[in-house]
C-alpha cells in the first residue's frame, strides 16, 4: 500500500520525473485548482463570490476589492454617494412624485381637489394634475344612480311601520334613487350622506302618511304619495346644501302589519259587502222614488187638467147664460120657446120613444115612427170602424 502515491483523488503522484522524489512526498494541489484536475485553471467558489460583491459595490458607488486572483477578498470601502447615484435617486423621486400627482377621472365621475385639506377645485373627466402632497384629490361618481331601501325588509324590523291619519298602522317599503349634482357640497356639507338621505326620506314619509287615511294609501294614492315624497325630500336636502339629487321614488309595498293582515282582509271584505248592499239599496230606493215621483207628477197633471176643464166649462156656461139672457131680454117668447126645445132635446135625445095615439085604430093605438136614434147610432159605429181601419193600414 506504500507504493500507492496517487493520493485519495487518484492523481498518479508516482510519475514525478527524474527529480528523485520518492513515493512519500505527499504535496497538496496548488491554489485555484481542483485536486486531480490535471492542471486546468478553474476559478474557486470564493473567488466568484468576491467578484460578485465587488461588482455590487461598484453599482452602489463604492470601489471594487483588490482581487489578485489569490482568493483573498479585497477590503474595499463601504457604499459612497456619487453624482450618478444622486441623479438616479432624484429621477426616481421625480417619477414617483409624478405618479402620485397625476390621476384619471372617468366620464361618469368628478374629482374634488383639496389644497392642504381645504376645497380647491373640481376636476373634469380626463387626466388631471394635483401636485402631491400639497394638493390631494378625491374621485366621486356623480352620474351613477344609487339606491337606499327603507322598510321592514331592509332597514330594520319597525322602520316601515307608520301611523296613518285615521289611527291605523301600515307597513311601507319604498326605495330612494339618488345621484350627486355637486361633489364639493356632497363631501363637505354631509358627514354621512346615505344615512342623512335615509333619515330625511323616512321622516318625510311618516309626515305624509300621518296626513292620509289608510284606504287611499292601500288603493289609489301611491303615485301621488311618491311624487309628494320626492318633492319633500329634495327640498329638505337642498336646504342642507347637500349636492344630492333625488331621481325618483319607488313605492314598492303598502300593506297592513303582518300580525293583523288576516283580520284586516276580513274587515276589508266586510266593508266591500257593506258597500255592495248599500249600492243595491240605493238602486232600489232610486227606482221606487222615481216611480213615486212619476205617479205624483201624473196625478198633479190630471188634477190640473180637470181643474182647467171644469173652470173652462163653467166660464163657457156663464158666457152662454149671459148671451141667452141678452137674447131673452130682446125677445122673451122666442127665447123661452127655444130654451124649452133645447131642454127637451137634451132630455129626450138619448131615450127610446114610443108614441101612443088613443084615437088611432088597429094595434092598440101604436103609431109607427122612424127610428132616427138607431140610424144615428149605426152611422156613428160605421164612421168609427172606418177610422180604425184607416189607422191600421
Amino acid at each position: 500500500m506504500a507504493g500507492n502515491n496517487g493520493g485519495p483523488w487518484g492523481g498518479g503522484g508516482g510519475n514525478r520525473g527524474s527529480g528523485g522524489n520518492d513515493g512519500g512526498d505527499d504535496r497538496r494541489p496548488a491554489p485555484g485548482r481542483r485536486p486531480g484536475d490535471g492542471g486546468n485553471n478553474m476559478p474557486d467558489i470564493d473567488q466568484l463570490m468576491n467578484k460578485g460583491r465587488d461588482q455590487l459595490r461598484v453599482l452602489m458607488g463604492g470601489r471594487g476589492g483588490n482581487n489578485n486572483g489569490s482568493g483573498g477578498g479585497g477590503g474595499g470601502a463601504g457604499p459612497a454617494f456619487t453624482r450618478g447615484t444622486v441623479g438616479i435617486a432624484a429621477l426616481v423621486a421625480v417619477g414617483l412624485w409624478l405618479v402620485a400627482s397625476f390621476y384619471t377621472v372617468r366620464p361618469e365621475e368628478r374629482s374634488v381637489e383639496l389644497f392642504l385639506g381645504d376645497f380647491y377645485s373640481v376636476g373634469d373627466p380626463g387626466l388631471n394634475f394635483a401636485p402631491w402632497p400639497v394638493v390631494t384629490a378625491e374621485v366621486i361618481p356623480v352620474t351613477r344612480e344609487q339606491t337606499i331601501d327603507i322598510g321592514t325588509s331592509s332597514s330594520g324590523e319597525d322602520a316601515g311601520l307608520m301611523l296613518t291619519g285615521d289611527e291605523n298602522i301600515v307597513d311601507i317599503d319604498f326605495q330612494i334613487v339618488w345621484n350627486i349634482t355637486d361633489p364639493a357640497q356632497y363631501l363637505f356639507n354631509l358627514a354621512d350622506p346615505p344615512m342623512t338621505i335615509e333619515a330625511v326620506a323616512e321622516s318625510a314619509m311618516r309626515e305624509i302618511i300621518a296626513q292620509s287615511d289608510l284606504a287611499p294609501i292601500l288603493n289609489r294614492d301611491r303615485a301621488p304619495i311618491a311624487e309628494r315624497l320626492q318633492d319633500l325630500v329634495q327640498s329638505t336636502l337642498d336646504s342642507y346644501d347637500s349636492g344630492v339629487n333625488i331621481v325618483r321614488v319607488n313605492f314598492d309595498k303598502a300593506d297592513p302589519p303582518a300580525d293583523v293582515i288576516a283580520s284586516f282582509r276580513a274587515v276589508q271584505d266586510a266593508e266591500q259587502e257593506r258597500e255592495r248592499l248599500q249600492n243595491v239599496a240605493d238602486a232600489y230606493a232610486n227606482r221606487v222614488l222615481a216611480e213615486a215621483r212619476g205617479e205624483a207628477a201624473q196625478v198633479l197633471e190630471e188634477a190640473e187638467g180637470y181643474r182647467a176643464r171644469v173652470v173652462n166649462e163653467a166660464q163657457g156656461e156663464a158666457s152662454r147664460f149671459a148671451a141667452v139672457l141678452t137674447e131673452y131680454a130682446n125677445a122673451p117668447e122666442v127665447t123661452r120657446k127655444r130654451i124649452y126645445l133645447e131642454t127637451m132635446e137634451q132630455v129626450l135625445g138619448g131615450t127610446d120613444i114610443i108614441l101612443l095615439d088613443e084615437n088611432a085604430s088597429g094595434d092598440g093605438g101604436v103609431v109607427p115612427y122612424l127610428p132616427l136614434d138607431e140610424v144615428r147610432r149605426s152611422s156613428g159605429a160605421a164612421a168609427t170602424q172606418s177610422q180604425a181601419e184607416g189607422g191600421s193600414n
